[in-house]
């Protein structure tokens, strides 16, 4: 399945809209501990666990997202976007990755 940022896919035909297709993800609170408890690997004030968990994140939001446009025949996803939010509040420091996009079929 193409996941594209564009609004097209160059050189394909798009011969059907499905709509918006999204998928979430969420970095509890523990996580902050268990990173910045054992942080000893800061190089240039990055952390590369918590880059890591980051990506496994994204990772399964994208996922989740594929699986729902699939599931609408879609064999491609335009126009994607990622979206980072900081619950805060009673959530305590939990972060939810939103990834969304139009699920689209092309001619191959």
């Amino acid at each position: 399945m193409l996941i594209l940022t564009t609004p097209t896919i160059e050189g394909k035909e798009i011969i059907e809209y499905y709509g918006l297709v999204t998928g979430d993800s969420l970095l509890g609170a523990n996580m902050y501990k268990d990173v910045f408890s054992g942080v000893r690997d800061v190089v240039g004030g990055r952390t590369s666990k918590y880059e890591e968990e980051l990506t496994n994140a994204r990772d399964l939001a994208t996922k989740s997202m594929q699986e729902k446009a699939e599931n609408k025949g879609a064999n491609a996803v335009i126009g994607t976007r990622v979206a980072y939010h900081n619950l805060g509040g009673t959530m305590g420091n939990t972060i939810m990755v939103t990834i969304f996009g139009t699920a689209v079929s092309y001619k191959e």
